[in-house]
């Protein structure tokens, strides 16, 4: 078990006794989500960037509002952008006695200044006793039942224990309302917890206004310490110079480092030719990189030998510069081995980009890469300086 002698740089410490289980793709994580609303019997708490109306969102109205009917407080935290599909009828059936809607960063011209800072996280939070963290939104794209033949690739991660008193003291301190609200709320994020299992855990954040950049800092130490694997999957891969030439130190020096990303299937065709850019240099150094085929891998988990942290958070700079996120940081063996075996299973419908392979990649292939790649250095500039001047 690997020592944790830098959580006082962290706003969160590691926390032993936890229990941890991943859930693969929306046909497990969503009927587990809403059973435990089902059995709430105080608060539910739920934030979420990526939400739409459909028939997914109409199960989680449903299962909110009766939840309500027994008298159980329903806090609901959507990012004001990522909230834009929520039809007017579902916002009109939100509205609840026992429900207190928000939207983090109202977009309207009185707030131009603020408009690029978005809440990323992905969190359901139920009587503090129980949390559901990761990457996936609340669309029908997450649902095989109905997305069609191509749902969106996920994870989500269910927490019991200590950690879950982190989650909720992390979503009084996002809620925007101070009344009489913040009550309620503080009352979860203090809740006892009973240890499970010798898992542990710890909540780590990226906050743009604290500058606070836990995830990155975590995954470059474990990239530098990892002796075994690094394994990572992220929806959209545009790294910082940090961390690719930590990835390729890393594969140099006999490490086995994958990247899992999209392929063909993806919702910003023009980020995924600005990150491939990049493949060339790290195949060179001996990185592998695998593009998943049947469908959008949305996931975002990275997995350096027993070290796994899922979340929210994806390997691009805009993440870091402008997003609230959050990822659960576990250590712990059995975990690591069952994120492992999900991995395996994603290399296994990939299509692996060899050195070889990519010299020969058409002209058309470089053309696009060049051009976004161009795209995404000028915006990565010009907001960088206008953050730069803004604060």
């Amino acid at each position: 078990m690997a020592k944790h002698s830098d959580s006082h740089h962290y706003h969160f410490p590691w926390r032993g006794g936890n229990r941890f289980r991943l859930h693969v793709d929306g046909g497990n994580f969503f009927p587990a989500m809403l059973k435990a609303i089902q059995r709430a019997r105080h608060v539910v708490a739920l934030e979420m960037y990526l939400v739409e109306s459909g028939k997914l969102f109409n199960q989680f109205i449903d299962a909110l509002l009766a939840a309500a009917r027994r008298d159980v407080k329903v806090f609901i935290l959507v990012d004001d952008f990522g909230a834009g599909g929520i039809n007017r009828h579902d916002r009109h059936r939100l509205q609840h006695a026992n429900i207190a809607l928000c939207y983090y960063n109202p977009m309207h011209y009185g707030r131009l200044g603020r408009i690029l800072f978005r809440d990323h996280r992905k969190l359901l939070l139920v009587d503090g006793q129980i949390a559901f963290v990761g990457g996936a939104g609340l669309t029908d794209a997450f649902d095989e039942r109905y997305a069609g033949q191509h749902p969106w690739h996920d994870v989500m991660v269910e927490v019991r224990g200590p950690c879950v008193a982190d989650w909720a003291g992390l979503f009084v301190e996002t809620w925007p309302l101070q009344n009489a609200e913040q009550g309620v709320l503080n009352h979860i994020s203090q809740r006892e917890h009973a240890p499970h299992q010798p898992q542990l855990g710890r909540v780590s954040l990226t906050h743009t206004s604290s500058g606070r950049q836990e995830i990155k800092r975590s995954l470059l130490k474990r990239l530098k310490s990892a002796e075994h694997w690094v394994w990572i999957s992220t929806a959209y891969f545009v790294p910082s110079w940090k961390i690719r030439r930590t990835l390729r130190k890393a594969a140099r020096r006999g490490v086995d480092v994958r990247l899992l990303l999209p392929g063909p299937h993806n919702d910003h065709p023009g980020i995924r030719h600005a990150g491939r850019r990049f493949y060339y240099n790290l195949l060179k150094h001996g990185v592998r990189i695998f593009e998943y085929q049947p469908r959008f891998n949305h996931t975002k988990a990275h997995l350096c030998d027993q070290w796994c942290s899922i979340g929210s958070s994806n390997l691009d700079r805009w993440n870091l510069l402008w997003n609230l996120e959050a990822n659960q940081e576990i250590d712990d063996q059995d975990f690591a081995e069952e994120l492992k075996h999900m991995f395996e299973h994603d290399f296994d419908d990939s299509s692996e980009i060899t050195y070889e392979h990519w010299r020969r990649r058409p002209w058309y292939h470089r053309l696009q890469e060049s051009f976004w790649g161009r795209v995404d250095i000028w915006l990565n500039r010009f907001t960088a300086r206008w953050r730069n001047y803004r604060d």
